[in-house]
Parts: structure tokens; sequence; C-alpha cells
């Protein structure tokens, strides 16, 4: 494949093959779009920022959740001042994944040396392993900032004791502004899913993601002298005016791609990024960042919840910049 004329790859390989991949593609004059996380190391990360530099083809991360319909709505809320100044999101990854860790044998039956990457790449890391899903949207709601520290807690474990992943870590993600985000990962305990929980606050109002139930999307605006025992929410389908243009004229077979018709839109920001018509809407530096919070999610947990600083992936030039402060 590498020796084709073929202009882009999409790698959807396990966690831990992303970067060589990545590289080995780039290197030979392939766009490449990769699924999450980018990477599993630090290391990987300043490779993966050092190649893409270096070779000039587009990189796109293929964080989908950003694609969610209603994702894209509150980014365009937010741009529209709708909810004033944001200053706090939350995100959650709620997945019982723990059969994903073993592949099923002839017989139908899951046994314990049919291990597979996700026992160890997932459910063997501690922290949060898989925080792309649920910090992606939000950090698009805090257009222009960074991420300067990370803190992250666990419960311990509980539920399942084959697996190093705790039952559910919270990390912590303050921003260079000192705005705050909070993340949920929980991929052991027993419970329903819910994969793409979040919340934000502003100044003028907030928003809300169903919890289940017959829950849905749900948003809130102050109103002049209403007084805080009356604040009522509303559905966030009454504001669907303000859904970007392509997706509220979607034909039915983009919106049959994937992901409630996110997927389609995905893959096209990646084609007209290679063709020079935008930039990548999630660009390597995004994707190493956010990938990141894992790596350093995972020193903070071991370390009682030590805040972590988040190295400036657009900025460190040198191997001196590519450190991790203890």
């Amino acid at each position: 494949m590498l020796e084709s004329d073929i202009d882009a790859v999409v790698i959807a390989t396990p966690m831990h093959l992303h970067v060589p991949q990545a590289i080995q593609a780039l290197e030979h004059g392939k766009h490449v779009m990769s699924e999450v996380t980018a990477g599993v190391t630090m290391d990987e990360l300043w490779w993966l920022k050092e190649t893409v530099e270096s070779s000039g083809m587009v990189y796109m991360l293929a964080e989908n959740y950003c694609y969610i319909p209603e994702n894209q709505l509150i980014m365009n809320m937010v741009k529209k001042g709708l909810f004033g100044e944001v200053y706090f999101g939350e995100g959650e990854y709620l997945h019982n994944a723990r059969d994903l860790a073993y592949r099923f044998n002839r017989e139908g039956t899951v046994e314990g040396v049919n291990s597979t990457w996700r026992k160890y790449w997932q459910l063997g890391k501690r922290g949060a392993f898989y925080p792309t899903h649920s910090l992606g949207p939000v950090m698009q709601w805090f257009e222009g900032d960074r991420i300067k520290s990370v803190s992250c807690f666990g419960t311990g474990w509980h539920t399942d004791k084959r697996f190093r992943q705790e039952d559910t870590s919270i990390t912590m993600c303050q921003l260079e502004s000192g705005k705050l985000i909070k993340l949920r990962l929980d991929c052991l305990s027993n419970r329903p899913h819910n994969m793409s929980y979040y919340t934000l606050q502003g100044t003028k109002g907030s928003f809300e993601a169903p919890r289940g139930l017959g829950d849905q999307h749900k948003v809130y605006f102050v109103s002049e002298g209403e007084h805080s025992d009356d604040a009522q929410w509303k559905p966030l389908s009454d504001l669907y005016e303000h859904m970007p243009e392509r997706y509220k004229n979607a034909t039915d077979e983009q919106k049959s791609a994937g992901h409630w018709g996110g997927d389609y839109f995905i893959v096209e920001d990646f084609v007209n990024a290679i063709k020079g018509l935008q930039k990548p809407a999630i660009d390597v530096y995004d994707a190493c960042e956010w990938t990141a919070v894992a790596l350093l999610s995972e020193l903070s947990v071991m370390n009682g919840g030590r805040t972590m600083d988040m190295p400036d992936f657009r900025k460190s030039t040198s191997y001196a910049d590519q450190i991790i402060k203890l």
C-alpha cells in the first residue's frame, strides 16, 4: 500500500499501531486520518508532531464525537455568544468494555487466555486512557484555549480485579485561561452505557446532554428579571435553527454514515484539507494534546492526583522543551 500511488490512508488499527503506521504513511507521502487515540506514549506524540511538520502532509485525528450533530450545534451557539463566556465543561465515557478484552472461542465463550490488545493498552492502563471522545467536543467549545495541567483520581478496584484500570477515573483539566474541564472514564462498572454525556456552563446559560430513561438534550438561558428558583430547562431541539448549515441540509445518505450523522462530515473535512480548501479540523497539535491527557493522567493517578503540566505541542521546538515536570 505504501508503494502505491494512493493519496491518503485511514488508520483504524489498535491504538499502539497508530503512530508507527502514521509515520510510515507520512514518510511515503500519504495524507493520514488516524483513529483515536493518536498514540500510546509521550515520545510517540513528539515523533508524530515532528513527522507531520517535516513531511508537509495533512494529518487529522478522526475524533468523530466532535461531529455529533448536537455537539456541532452547541459549538455554533458558543460562537454566537448564546452561553455568554463559557468557563466549565464536562465529558463522560461510560462503557462497560470488559468483554472486549477477550476474544470469543469457537464455542462462543470467553477464555482468559484469549486476551486482546484492549486488555493491555486500554484496561491495562490507569487513568483516563481513552479521553478524546469526552474531551474533544468540549475543547472545541473552548476555542483558542489549551490544556495547561492535568490531575487524575481513581476509585480503586472493586468490580473486576483482573484489570489495572480502576472502576472510575476522574480527570481535571485546567486550561491556560484558568477554566476547567472535568472528565469521567468508566469502562468496568455494571451500568448502562453513556458514551456521549456532556455539560457546558457559561455566564448566560448552560447545556446538558441526556442521562437516560427518556432524558433529552437541554439548555437553559438566563432571562432578565428571572429569579433563580424559577429557572427551567428547555429542549435543545427548540434551537436547531443554530445548527451548521451542512447539518441542516444533510441528505438521508449522509445522515446514515454513522455516529448520528457525523462520520460523513469528518471525512469531508479531511478531504477538503487534502485539497487545500481548509486546515485540518483536528490537527496534529490537538491530537497530541488531547491524547497526552491520557498519558499525564496515568502519571497523576499513580502519584496521588499530582498535578501534571501539559507540554505546549505547538510551541515546543527543542528536545529540552519535551519534558514532563514532576
